[in-house]
């Protein structure tokens, strides 16, 4: 049994050596489908980043009325920290708002001049509140739009970045169209080589394959080389692309730490996920290679 098997890889090598040129063309093909699945982790990586900066960017500020007492300003902070929707709440006092806002204005000697002739502080103070959901923003301000707060809030500001979340989505959602029509492609023009592959195989080994049937082989030893060979296809194809794409993800992470302030990002996704991606697409591989000798051989080893 055990010789049987060895005999079966020897079969197998025999084969790759014999069609080369072949069996580099299906390995590329098979590389290319990988890298196309690769770059979808790769924009799904960055969508996620993106959208995460996105929503880290938004807030809500409620300014106060620098006529609002401490018991009116509390009331309000009490009434935004109920909501289970609140993520986080920072409260800048009014000499906090006055300092902040000097210094986003230092190079404005107009606006400084302006301040110093006030003689006085005109600001009040500020609470900035984040919440779990851009969505939410908008049920915050809704309920902090109540009568009796219209003397004690002055401004609530909102900017809605809802938009520039579905530009995001918009892109990648293209993105990954076009990639998942290179990957089906690449897939289908495989299929086609590997089945040739092994067309061209067992058609220059008929003769051979006859003896093998005269001196009772079994239809498995005579399929198991073909078996063989695509798993080898998969192994090598996957591993190539393995390296390559990491070599690639340290090559791009450099610029993509200057966009998200992450370094890297992607090469240290892929690291963190390795097992994942390989058992993936060495699943899509040999499942695709395996189909497509399957169907080879079916047609032109029937007993």
């Amino acid at each position: 049994m055990l010789s049987g098997f060895f005999r079966i890889i020897k079969f197998s090598f025999q084969e790759i050596v014999r069609n080369m040129s072949l069996s580099i063309m299906t390995v590329l093909i098979l590389i290319l489908m990988l890298l196309s699945i690769n770059t979808l982790m790769v924009v799904k990586v960055l969508t996620d980043e993106s959208i995460i900066a996105v929503k880290d960017q938004i807030d809500v500020s409620i300014y106060f009325n620098p006529e609002a007492t401490p018991d009116e300003i509390q009331e309000i902070r009490g009434f935004v920290s109920a909501f289970p929707e609140v993520e986080k709440e920072t409260f800048l006092t009014s000499d906090e708002v006055f300092n902040n806002f000097k210094k986003n204005y230092a190079d404005n000697q107009d606006v400084l001049s302006s301040l110093d002739e006030l003689g006085q502080n005109p600001l009040g103070p500020t609470l900035i509140i984040k919440t779990r959901d851009p969505k939410d923003y908008e049920k915050i301000i809704k309920n902090l739009s109540l009568p009796e707060y219209e003397n004690i809030i002055e401004a609530k500001t909102f900017a809605d970045t809802q938009t520039a979340i579905d530009k995001i989505h918009s892109i990648t959602t293209n993105v990954q169209k076009f990639t998942y029509f290179l990957t089906i492609l690449f897939a289908i023009i495989a299929f086609i080589i590997i089945f040739n592959t092994i067309r061209v195989a067992i058609y220059t080994q008929r003769a051979e394959i006859g003896i093998k049937r005269l001196v009772g082989a079994t239809s498995w030893f005579i399929r198991g080389p073909y078996l063989i060979e695509s798993f080898i296809f998969s192994i090598i194809s996957v591993v190539i692309t393995y390296f390559l794409v990491d070599f690639l993800l340290k090559f791009l992470d450099p610029y993509i730490s200057v966009v998200f302030n992450k370094n890297n990002l992607l090469s240290n996704y892929l690291s963190q996920n390795w097992l994942m991606v390989v058992g993936i697409e060495f699943g899509v591989v040999f499942l695709l290679t395996i189909v497509s000798s399957g169907l080879a051989m079916r047609k032109y080893l029937r007993t």
